[in-house]
C-alpha cells in the first residue's frame, strides 16, 4: 500500500507534485539540496492552497492539513522509507541518471521510482538502477494543481504491477492518464515542442511578429495561449533541452532546434523566469 511519497526537487514542478499528493492525503517528503528552495516551495504551496480555498475549490481546513503532511529534507537519506518517489529535477540527463543511481541505493526495496521527465527515455533512467521493473515515467503538467493530465510512460522493463499501482495513484489524485510508449518526447512534447520550435522559426524568418504568431495560433486554433507565450512560460532552456532530446533521439532534421531559440538561451533570455524571452516581463 502506498502511503508515503518522496518528491525530489522543490522547484516549480516539484512543489506542485508535493502539493497535490499532500492535498489528497499522502504523507510527503520533499527533498532539495537548497534550503532556500525548500522554504520557497513551502511558501508557494501555502499560497496556492489559500488561493484554492478562497475560490471554494477546497475547504479552508484542508490548507493546514495539507501543509502538515509535508516534511522537507536536504538529505536524500530522508527518503529511505517512502513507498513511491517522484523525481522532478532539471531536465538534464546526467543529473537525472546520477539521482536515480543514488536513490536506488537509499530507498527501501519494493519502492517505485518515478521520473517527471518530459522527454528523457525511462528505459535509460531505469538502467542505472537495480530495480528497472519498478521504474516508470510520471509526467505531470504545469501547473500541477490545475492541470488534469498525467502522462505515464512504461520503460522496457516496467512491470504490470508498477504500472497498475501508478495508475491507481493518478486516479486518487483525480487526474486523467495518457499512456505513452518510451520514445523521445513521449506524446505531449513529441507534438508540442516541434510546434513551439516552428513558431520560433516563423519569427526567425520574419514571417510575422511574436504577437501575430501567437494571436494566429490562439484565435485561429482555439489554444489558451500562443506557442511563443507558452515557450516563455515553460522556460526556453527547457524547450531547447527537449528539442535536443528529440533531435538526438530521432536523428531527423525536422526536429532541429531553431537558431534563434539557441541564441536566446545562450543570452540567458529564458522567458518569464529570467524576465525576458520572446516577450519582456
Amino acid at each position: 500500500m502506498i502511503t508515503t511519497i518522496g518528491v525530489l526537487g522543490a522547484g516549480q514542478m516539484g512543489n506542485g507534485i508535493a502539493h497535490v499528493f499532500a492535498q489528497y492525503g499522502y504523507q510527503v517528503v520533499l527533498f532539495d539540496i537548497a534550503p532556500a528552495q525548500l522554504d520557497k516551495a513551502r511558501a508557494t504551496i501555502q499560497q496556492n492552497l489559500e488561493r484554492q480555498a478562497k475560490k471554494g475549490a477546497i475547504p479552508e481546513a484542508l490548507v493546514a492539513e495539507t501543509l502538515g503532511r509535508i516534511v522537507t529534507t536536504q538529505d536524500m537519506h530522508g527518503l529511505a522509507d517512502v513507498d513511491f518517489a517522484v523525481e522532478a529535477v532539471t531536465e538534464y540527463e546526467p543529473l537525472k541518471l546520477e539521482i536515480f543511481r543514488t536513490l536506488d541505493g537509499i530507498v527501501k526495496a519494493g519502492a517505485i521510482l518515478a521520473s517527471n521527465t518530459s522527454s528523457i527515455p525511462i528505459t535509460k533512467i531505469a538502467s542505472v538502477t537495480g530495480r528497472p521493473d519498478k521504474v516508470i515515467g510520471m509526467h505531470f503538467m504545469n501547473p500541477v494543481p490545475v492541470m488534469k493530465l498525467v502522462e505515464i510512460i512504461r520503460g522496457h522493463a516496467t512491470s504490470d504491477e508498477t504500472f497498475n499501482l501508478t495508475s491507481v495513484l493518478v486516479a486518487k489524485l483525480e487526474k486523467e492518464m495518457a499512456v505513452s510508449q518510451d520514445y523521445p518526447g513521449f506524446i505531449v512534447n513529441r507534438i508540442l515542442i516541434p510546434m513551439i520550435n516552428e513558431a520560433a522559426f516563423a519569427l526567425y524568418e520574419g514571417i510575422a511578429t511574436a504577437e501575430d504568431i501567437d494571436k494566429g495560433m490562439k484565435l485561429g486554433t482555439n489554444q489558451p495561449m500562443g506557442p511563443l507565450t507558452l515557450a516563455d512560460f515553460i522556460g526556453l532552456d527547457t524547450v531547447l533541452a527537449i528539442a535536443n532530446v528529440l533531435y538526438d533521439g530521432f536523428k531527423d532534421p525536422k526536429y532541429r532546434p531553431c537558431p534563434l531559440l539557441v541564441k536566446m538561451v545562450n543570452a540567458g533570455h529564458l522567458g518569464r523566469k529570467s524576465g525576458r524571452g520572446f516577450y519582456i516581463y
